[in-house]
């Protein structure tokens, strides 16, 4: 037999308080309703023991708030979105909400069947890693009056609320880094992708080339596909490799280029960093276990994550706040995959 849900008056009853007393003490305002300590400390400890759930469906249709946050993020199985979304669930845990989290996986039609799902789901914002091609989709949610943050990438041409890293100045960084340890032919492996955070760190990588004199070679930057990944940084690394000016470094965009990349650097008897010296974007453990530590670009995801919370809860209480717009930097880790030319010789 299922036991009686515990009720209000169960807890007033034992604490001898009115319901009002405790509804005010269990949803916060006992300062509003001026309480005195004791006795709100008695009926939080009273509820405890009674193991009171709130009614959130009913909470709810008073308030017209679920209490609810849908977070899309682009792909659960990279590690770097995987902890991105933990910080985020127990930050708004932290703040009374629960999240429902969808990975896109990199597609702009499955964001959009996220996004209505969650909508259906009447959750009371959105934290968003957007998807390439999805502008029409952010555009929606603003006509619409929905709250929301872009976390980790953003477009420049539409004004909204973000968190995200200063994608130029990490991959301009990887590359003086590099430079600073002798290497002279530098290459990138990025995404094939207009999203603006990626185009930062090939604008970032390039820069760094010209502005210590280094001529720039087409064959250095390889742009592949996310769903042919395995293909294309075999030829693209061969092509790298074959060129007339064959690199000697390679800096990747993101963590899961980075992984595809070492396993075909390993199947083809090159060693790190003798014959070629890695940087990557995104830290992951198994940086640490590969025979030659990983030097990484070290992304704030503790930061990202709690703003982009705070941005959100913030908003659903200011609808009209002005747009919060921040760019954190990131931190080069350099380890013994990106040590100097001279240290190897």
């Amino acid at each position: 037999m299922n036991k009686k849900k515990v009720s209000l008056k169960d807890i007033a009853e034992k604490a001898q308080v009115s319901t009002a007393l405790v509804s005010y003490v269990l949803n916060g305002k006992e300062k509003e309703s001026r309480v005195g300590h004791e006795i709100a400390v008695k009926i939080k400890q009273i509820a405890k023991e009674l193991n009171y759930q709130p009614n959130y469906l009913a909470k709810s249709l008073r308030s017209g708030k679920t209490q609810t946050i849908g977070l899309i993020i682009a792909d659960i199985s990279n590690p770097f979105f995987a902890n991105i979304a933990r910080i985020v669930e127990d930050e708004a845990k932290k703040n009374g909400y629960t999240v429902i989290i969808g990975s896109s996986d990199e597609k702009a039609e499955k964001s959009w069947d996220l996004i209505t799902v969650f909508l259906n789901r009447q959750v009371d914002g959105f934290i968003i890693v957007s998807s390439e091609n999805s502008e029409e989709q952010i555009q929606y949610l603003i006509e619409k009056n929905v709250a929301f943050v872009l976390l980790d990438r953003h477009f420049p041409t539409i004004p909204t609320h973000f968190v995200s890293l200063n994608s130029y100045k990490a991959a301009f960084d990887a590359g003086v880094h590099l430079i600073q340890g002798g290497y002279k032919n530098i290459g990138l492996i990025a995404y094939k992708s207009n999203l603006f955070h990626m185009q930062e760190r090939i604008r970032g990588y390039r820069e760094s080339l010209a502005e210590n004199g280094i001529v720039f070679h087409p064959a250095w930057l390889k742009e592949v596909g996310f769903d042919t990944i395995d293909e294309e940084i075999k030829i693209g690394i061969d092509e790298m490799l074959a060129s007339a000016f064959p690199v000697d470094a390679l800096i990747f965009a993101t963590y899961r280029l980075a992984v595809t990349g070492l396993k075909y650097i390993n199947a083809l008897g090159l060693k790190v960093p003798d014959d070629l010296a890695i940087v990557s974007f995104g830290q992951a453990e198994v940086f640490d276990l590969y025979y030659c530590p990983i030097t990484y670009v070290l992304q704030p995801m503790e930061e990202l994550g709690k703003t982009a919370v705070e941005i959100l809860i913030h908003q659903l209480k200011e609808p009209h706040a002005e747009k919060r717009q921040i760019l954190m930097e990131a931190q080069l880790m350099a380890r013994d995959s990106s040590r100097s030319k001279a240290a190897i010789s």
